[in-house]
């Protein structure tokens, strides 16, 4: 008997022991380590779970939504199951494969209204089923007179139609991305909510934003091409230009580097050309004064011309002139400063 006495004393000995050791790792009266490495225990809790786990003591819960399950983010003991799902429900309840989504798009800028709007769809009263549903003749009249009272509604003030119509120019003529329309769409709202488009030209502040928003994206366009695809000349662009920058604090230093890939890809050079042409603009770029203030576009023409003239891929003046949009003159008055520039570098 004293010896199984003595057994089951060092048995509850090391079981408390271990708890005791357990107690300490899991540091539940939340006080860090000396040492190095010294840190306060993790603590993640979730709904209804705030507690220490009762196997190890830390507090380190983690939900598994697609379990439904609430486990010891430390030990995996878990605490509940089949817990319930806050995402989405994508039940079909139709007996088809298509779209399962309970919502429409999301707003959007591209529409002068967000794309929130309803209307009556022209499917709706043309098609078979609108007679097979019983629909007579005066109904179907009445119907299609309501539906052009609707359409005209929504776009029955005059800022509204004045939107429309900007958004619809810088989708068409921008070539710009999704993304960029977007932005150049809510911008052109603002200036109209702000009454800053009254009076001036629609296709004016239109191309103005695109010019912008292209120059802020690292992604420049001359003002020649904006003023081809919106119809508006150099004078009011350029004006519209500095004052919507102004207003909307969207100015931005372009460098002459956003055009290499522009040119060559419109010279037809190889690809390996741009290591040659950084090459250069390295060597320019430390002194400012030989490009700061100067068109970009005429800085980088100059450089692919000093570029290509040492290799097989020649271009002539003259065809990076007509590329570039700029003048002989220019690049060789800029490929002076550049030659000097690389001699001393």
């Amino acid at each position: 008997a004293p010896i199984i006495q003595l057994g089951v004393d060092k048995m509850l000995g090391e079981r408390n022991d271990k708890k005791q050791k357990q107690h300490k790792n899991a540091q539940r009266d939340n006080k860090a380590r000396t040492g190095f490495g010294a840190q306060r225990p993790h603590k993640a809790t979730v709904e209804g779970h705030t507690s220490p786990c009762t196997d190890c003591g830390d507090t380190n819960w983690s939900n598994d939504i697609s379990r439904g399950e609430v486990s010891c983010g430390t030990c995996g003991l878990v605490v509940e199951e089949n817990t319930i799902d806050p995402g989405a429900e994508w039940t079909n309840f139709e007996n088809s494969s298509g779209d399962r989504s309970r919502v429409g798009s999301a707003p959007s800028y591209l529409y002068a209204d967000r794309g929130m709007n309803t209307h009556i769809a022209r499917a709706d009263l043309t098609s078979s089923g609108a007679s097979r549903f019983g629909i007579s003749s005066r109904q179907l009249r009445d119907l299609r007179r309501r539906r052009v009272i609707d359409e005209r509604s929504q776009t029955r003030k005059s800022r509204v139609r004045n939107v429309m119509k900007a958004n619809d120019m810088i989708k068409n003529y921008s070539q710009l991305s999704k993304e960029q329309m977007e932005m150049a769409c809510r911008i052109y709202s603002k200036l109209s909510m702000n009454g800053y488009v009254a009076g001036r030209s629609v296709a004016g502040v239109a191309g103005a934003v695109c010019y912008l928003i292209a120059k802020n994206d690292d992604q420049p366009v001359q003002i020649t091409e904006v003023m081809e695809r919106f119809k508006v000349g150099e004078k009011e662009l350029s004006r519209m230009i500095r004052q919507v920058s102004s207003r909307m604090r969207l100015q931005k230093v372009i460098k002459p580097d956003s055009f290499f890939n522009k040119l060559i890809s419109k010279l037809n050079l190889p690809p390996n050309t741009v290591q040659d042409m950084t090459r250069i603009w390295k060597a320019i770029e430390k002194k400012p004064e030989l490009w700061q203030g100067k068109k970009p576009v005429g800085i980088a023409a100059a450089i692919v011309y000093c570029a290509v003239k040492q290799t097989a891929n020649k271009r002539t003046q003259a065809q990076i002139c007509k590329v570039a949009g700029v003048s002989e003159v220019t690049i060789r008055q800029t490929l002076r400063d550049i030659e000097f520039a690389m001699d001393a570098f």
